[in-house]
C-alpha cells in the first residue's frame, strides 16, 4: 500500500450508523510488516470500526536523507487522525539520526507511557505467576531530551531536564489510572538521594498530588533497590510511576520476568494524540521468516481500541488471545515442551486467535474492558503558579583545562575575580578538588569553577558574570558553558559539590 492510502478494516462502511475511526498505521522495519499484517488481520476479523491511513516511517525514510525518519505528509496524517498504530522501526547507527519514537512522543505531546505487565502462568513460562502491574512512565523529559555536547577532549555531557508541569501531569495520570482501574497502590521510583534537584522535584510532586488520593496506598523507592525488589517480587507492586529513563528500563525488565518482552504492548497518551506499539525492537534477524510473535503489537492495538471507545472489540480480541495461549498454540519464543501443544508461525498464530473470537479463557482471567473511552489524563490542565522570588547568587563556569593541579587553576582564575564575585570552589566531575580535596582524586580536563558573591548571602548581577567571563577570556581560560546559581523564594536551588 502506498503512503496515505486509505483502507477500511472491519465493518462495511456502507452499513447505516457505522462510524469508522480514522487511524494512522506504519508497518515499520524488520519484523514490523509481518506482525502488523497479522495484527490488522485480527482487527478486521473482529470487526474493528477503523479506517486506516498507512504511512512509511523508519529506516528507508532515514536513509533517504531525512534524519527524523518521518516525512512532512506523514506528520499531517498523524495530526489529522490523532491515533497512531506503529510497528517497530530500525534507527540507523550514527549519522545524527534521531529516535522516531522519542521524536513522535515529544512532537505530539505524548507525555504518558502506559505499559501493563501480566503473568500468563502456567501457559507462558515465568517465575512470577501472580504478577499484574502497570508502569506509568514520563515520556518527554529526563535524559531523553537528548541534549548532549562534547565539552572537552575527555568529557561529554547529557542534560537531564525535569519540569514541574511534566512531573504533575504524569503523577496525576498515574493516580487517576489507579482510581479508574481500581488499583490499590501507586509506587514512585526515583534516585533523589543523589539527584536532589531533578529527581527530588519528581518525588516532591508525587507527595503533593498523592495527598489528594488518600484512598490509594502510596510508597516511594530509590530506583536501585526498587528495581531489585521489582525483579525479585513484582507482585509487591501495582502501579509504578517514574521518570523516563527508569521507566524505559523497568518496563522491559518487568515484561521479561513476566514471560517475554514479545508479549508486551505500550500506549503513549497525550492531550490530543496517542500512539500504540509493541515495546520490542524490529528484530531484523527474524524478518521474513514467519516466526515473529505479533502479541506485543496486538496488545498495543487492544489498548488503542479501548482508547477509541471500542472496548467491545478489545474485549473480544483479548479473550481470544488468552484462549489461544491457554490452548497451547504458541510461537517459537514462548514455546515450551510439556506446556505448549503447537508451535506456529506469525500468520498461523493470528489465524488461531481469529478462530477463537467469541471464546473466553477457562483458566486465565477473562477480561472485560471499560465500556467508555479511556480519557485518563486528557483533561489535566497545568496551572502555572505565581512566580517565585528569584535571586542571582553566583555562577558555575565549566572550563576546558589540561593541567592536573587544581591549585594552579585556582591561581589563574583568582586573577579574574572582580569587586562583586570571586572563586569559591573547583570541582572535577562533581567532586570538590579545591580549596580542599584529596590528591588521590582522578581529574579529567573538565573543571567546574563555582563563583559567588564575595560576601556570603549577597546577590550578584548578570553584568558581574559578564565581567568575570571577559576577565577569564583575557587570561586565556577556555570556558565552555555557565550555569547561574539562583535562590528561589529564599531557597538555594543548586547542588553542592561532592565532598563539600
Amino acid at each position: 500500500m502506498s503512503t496515505l492510502e486509505q483502507v477500511n478494516v472491519g465493518v462495511d462502511s456502507t452499513k447505516a450508523n457505522e462510524v469508522l475511526v480514522p487511524i494512522t498505521v506504519a508497518k515499520g522495519d524488520g519484523i514490523g510488516p509481518e506482525i502488523m499484517d497479522a495484527t490488522l488481520k485480527i482487527l478486521k476479523a473482529a470487526n474493528a470500526r477503523i479506517q486506516i491511513e498507512e504511512i512509511e516511517v523508519g529506516e528507508k525514510v532515514y536513509l533517504s536523507g531525512n534524519t527524523s525518519g518521518i516525512a512532512k505528509e506523514s506528520w499531517e496524517s498523524l495530526r489529522r487522525t490523532k491515533v497512531f498504530l506503529k510497528a517497530p522501526i530500525t534507527t540507523p547507527q550514527g549519522g545524527g539520526y534521531k529516535s522516531l519514537n522519542v521524536t513522535t512522543r515529544k512532537m505530539l505531546g505524548l507525555y504518558a507511557n502506559i505499559r501493563p505487565t501480566i503473568s500468563y502462568h502456567p501457559y507462558v513460562d515465568t517465575k512470577h505467576p501472580v504478577m499484574d502491574l502497570v508502569i506509568v512512565r514520563e515520556n518527554e523529559e529526563d535524559l531523553y531530551a537528548g541534549i548532549e555536547h562534547q565539552q572537552t577532549d575527555e568529557v561529554v555531557q547529557c542534560l537531564k531536564l525535569i519540569s514541574r508541569p511534566g512531573c504533575e501531569r504524569i503523577v496525576r495520570y498515574a493516580f487517576e489510572y489507579a482510581k479508574k482501574y481500581n488499583r490499590k497502590k501507586v509506587t514512585c521510583f526515583t534516585k533523589d538521594n543523589i539527584m536532589k534537584q531533578t529527581d527530588g522535584l519528581f518525588h516532591q510532586v508525587f507527595d503533593e498530588i498523592g495527598a489528594e488520593y488518600p484512598e490509594i496506598e502510596q510508597e516511594h523507592w530509590i530506583i536501585d533497590i526498587g528495581a531489585a525488589k521489582l525483579a525479585d517480587s513484582p507482585e509487591a507492586f501495582d502501579v509504578i510511576v517514574t521518570l523516563n529513563l527508569y521507566g524505559d528500563i523497568l518496563s522491559d525488565v518487568a515484561a521479561q520476568i513476566a514471560g517475554s518482552v514479545g508479549l508486551a504492548g505500550s500506549a503513549n497518551i497525550g492531550d490530543h494524540c496517542a500512539m500504540f506499539e509493541a515495546i520490542h525492537g524490529s528484530a531484523p534477524r527474524r524478518a521474513g521468516q514467519n516466526l515473529a510473535n505479533p502479541s506485543g503489537l496486538l496488545q498495543g492495538a487492544i489498548q488503542m481500541l479501548v482508547h477509541i471507545n471500542q472496548s467491545d472489540v478489545a474485549t473480544t480480541i483479548q479473550n481470544a488471545w488468552l484462549k489461544t495461549l491457554e490452548d497451547g498454540v504458541h510461537t517459537y519464543d514462548i514455546f515450551k515442551e510439556g506446556v505448549s501443544k503447537e508451535k506456529v508461525g506469525t500468520i498461523e498464530f493470528a489465524d488461531a486467535i481469529i478462530a477463537r473470537l467469541g471464546q473466553v479463557p477457562s483458566q486465565l482471567k477473562e477480561v472485560k474492558y471499560l465500556t467508555i473511552a479511556d480519557n485518563t489524563g486528557r483533561d489535566f490542565k497545568y496551572v502555572r503558579r505565581a512566580p517565585m522570588k528569584k535571586e542571582l547568587m553566583g555562577v558555575d563556569v565549566m572550563v576546558h583545562w589540561s593541567g592536573s593541579d587544581p591549585s594552579e587553576l585556582a591561581r589563574i582564575v583568582n586573577q579574574a575575580n572582580n569587586d562583586a564575585i570571586e572563586l569559591k570552589m573547583i570541582s572535577n566531575r562533581g567532586i570538590i578538588v579545591w580549596p580542599s580535596g584529596f590528591p588521590e582524586t582522578f581529574c579529567t580536563d573538565h573543571w567546574r569553577l563555582r563563583c559567588k558573591a564575595k560576601v556570603d548571602g549577597n546577590t550578584i548581577t548578570h553584568a558581574n558574570i559578564v565581567d568575570l567571563l571577559s576577565r577569564l577570556s583575557n587570561l586565556g581560560v577556555d570556558f565552555i558553558k555557565t550555569e547561574n546559581l539562583c535562590r528561589f523564594d529564599g531557597k538555594d536551588a543548586w547542588s553542592l559539590g561532592q565532598g563539600q
